[in-house]
């Protein structure tokens, strides 16, 4: 495998071949044909992560090809950043090589960006970041008007903050996110608010209350919690926690219970386990779960989760994996049916494909 090749001509030719492939793996279960969202076929990265290579005094963006690993591929341009980044890629990289301060060590640069026009870059070195380092990229945040955070090995300097704020249009609402550096966000802004309408057209109608897991800084949740009269969501992760608390409090909602839980242990008390701090003040027997919300990591389900899906009438489930997605769908078929599916191509050029299924209960 090589590295990706970026032409809009090819664009429909795969992702046919990705569609057909989706469309395969799930026949043996009456999937309906799958609702397609596309991506532009350029400028559709809010994420971009470059090593950056000295050359004779200078640094270079360099990607690496599978084929060579050990070779770098120097790059001027990246077709797929959104036009946040691709507008700051050569002025930034020009900077960076006028000073010798930011220059020193540095090894790679991440950037992420917001649809509504926000941009972060960090600055990641094999050196200590001192005051001098501090006052250097403050002069670059203002000359290109970026938030700039410095890493090394033990240290995050934060300048003046370390988020973005997206806002995303979606079915007449503008939702607004806070997006903390080095935590996960959608990388494709344009099919993320596809994902998030057709969520929402799925969940429309079904009232009850929701429960939601793998919540994350509650991209889902954000969209989703109107549709329903309670909403119980569960994270993991600390920082991804408090990102979604503030989501929450910015979109002015408030009939939701979010509590950093792991899904098998929400699994476990739902189903009588064993009692959890976390969830005192919280009375799970009064809430009436109509829907389940995923969007779990690549590995899918666990077996207590799937155990918990099977009890409940629909469940709305959002996967970067179509194999652990058929899996799971093969253990919930004695149960559940296919009722609606979509495909969202969130990463063109690459044999990557985001599905989306409401399973609804047999009668």
């Amino acid at each position: 495998m090589s590295l990706p090749v970026f032409d809009p001509a090819l664009y429909e030719n795969q992702l046919a071949a990705k569609l057909a492939r989706y469309r395969a793996d799930f026949s043996e279960f009456g999937m309906p044909e799958p609702a397609v969202f596309r991506s532009p076929p350029l400028g559709y990265r809010m994420r971009a992560e470059f090593r950056l290579w000295h050359v004779e005094g200078r640094v270079h963006y360099a990607m690496f090809d599978p084929v060579a690993p050990r070779k770098p591929v120097l790059i001027d341009t990246f077709p797929p950043a959104a036009a946040p980044i691709a507008e700051v890629m050569a002025p930034l990289l020009e900077a960076i090589n006028r000073d010798e301060i930011l220059r020193r060590r540095i090894f790679q640069l991440e950037f992420l960006a917001t649809l509504s026009g926000e941009r972060m870059v960090s600055l990641v070195y094999h050196r200590r970041l001192d005051d001098a380092w501090q006052d250097a990229a403050r002069r670059l945040s203002a000359a290109l008007d970026i938030v700039v955070i410095g890493r090394s090995r033990g240290q995050k300097r934060v300048l003046e903050r370390d988020w973005l704020l997206e806002r995303i249009e979606v079915d007449g609402r503008s939702l607004g996110y806070r997006q903390i550096e080095g935590s996960f966000t959608q990388p494709n802004g344009e099919v993320n608010r596809c994902m998030l309408t057709w969520a929402r057209r799925q969940a429309a109608g079904i009232g009850g209350d929701l429960l939601e897991l793998y919540c994350g800084n509650g991209n889902f949740t954000v969209a989703l919690a109107p549709l329903f009269h309670r909403v119980l969501a569960t994270e993991v992760s600390k920082s991804s926690v408090a990102a979604a608390r503030h989501n929450l409090a910015i979109n002015g909602i408030d009939n939701i219970a979010l509590v950093r839980m792991a899904s098998e242990e929400i699994s476990d008390a739902l189903a009588g386990g064993r009692r959890y701090r976390r969830l005192d003040g919280l009375d799970l027997a009064a809430h009436d779960f109509s829907t389940l919300f995923v969007d779990p990591p690549r590995a899918g389900l666990d077996e207590a989760t799937l155990a918990l899906a099977g009890r409940i009438d629909h469940i709305l489930y959002v996967s970067c994996n179509p194999q652990t997605l058929r899996a799971n769908v093969a253990r919930l078929a004695a149960s559940h049916r296919i009722c609606a599916a979509a495909a969202f191509d969130q990463f063109p050029y690459t044999d990557h494909l985001e599905c989306g299924m409401l399973l609804v209960r047999r009668q």
